[in-house]
């Protein structure tokens, strides 16, 4: 059975990200999460490709495991961010103790309603993840959601403060996904997108995406080497798919140095 935990059952100290607007913003659209066809079908169609992304992440981190159905298996996994549990699913059938973050209470209703649905033992905690007492993890992702946060240093400090330091299974590997900061994204993502209603409207805001040059100087100075970032592109004859392009989303890996 999946768990829901308010802030006040974990919570340890103040480093605040969470900027209220935008935790309201995305638990207005809870009850959506999980509607293919609602406000967040963009995040349905993302969602294989991350995790196209993120299972390649994972046998190149862990390749021991890379034959397995559950490569995840005795490892822990934390999904910041994690809205109403696009992602915490799958890792948790992938093997993984998972436990998921976010900002909106609604979503993490939301999150544990759904796993108990499915029977996943996942545990979903509302708050932010820097005052939170939940340890350390084996795989760390946080997808879409740093262009969300107040405070980007922090906010990477705090998963890095979350990743398992080096040991016998190979130390922690963390995975992030971003819109990039490009002519591109502006005109598509925040233009086109919410004027269309692929998104809803206030979901982006522009100034707030980073680059990958950006992100991998967030990521040395949490003292974190980032690998070689993937686009996220669309084509009509392929749609989402990984991809050599940049100017529009990007996924990367990151680990200790």
């Amino acid at each position: 059975m999946s768990d829901a935990i308010s802030l006040s059952d974990t919570n340890s100290n103040d480093g605040q990200t969470i900027r209220p607007d935008e935790a309201a913003h995305f638990g207005r659209l809870a009850s959506e999460w999980w509607d293919p066809k609602g406000s967040s079908a963009m995040l349905h169609r993302l969602n294989p490709v991350r995790l196209e992304f993120v299972r390649a992440a994972i046998d190149r981190h862990w390749p021991a495991q890379g034959s397995s159905a559950k490569p995840l298996a005795g490892k822990a996994a934390l999904d910041v961010g994690c809205g109403a549990g696009l992602l915490c699913e799958p890792l948790s059938r992938l093997g993984a103790d998972v436990t998921g973050v976010d900002a909106a209470p609604e979503n993490i209703a939301a999150a544990a309603a759904h796993a108990d649905g499915m029977g996943l033992p996942i545990r979903y905690i509302a708050g932010e993840v820097g005052a939170l007492n939940i340890g350390t993890f084996d795989l760390v992702t946080a997808m879409e959601v740093i262009e969300h946060v107040a405070d980007k240093p922090a906010f990477v400090a705090a998963l890095a403060a979350r990743l398992a330091p080096d040991n016998d299974r190979g130390g922690g590997l963390m995975i992030l996904s971003t819109p990039n900061r490009t002519p591109a994204s502006r005109l598509l993502l925040v233009g086109a997108a919410e004027a269309t209603g692929m998104i809803p409207r206030g979901t982006h805001h522009w100034d707030d995406f980073i680059t990958p040059d950006e992100m991998r100087d967030l990521l040395a100075d949490a003292g974190l080497t980032m690998g070689e970032p993937q686009g996220i592109a669309f084509s009509p004859a392929k749609g989402l798919h990984l991809s050599g392009d940049l100017s529009l989303n990007y996924i990367v890996s990151a680990v200790r140095r």
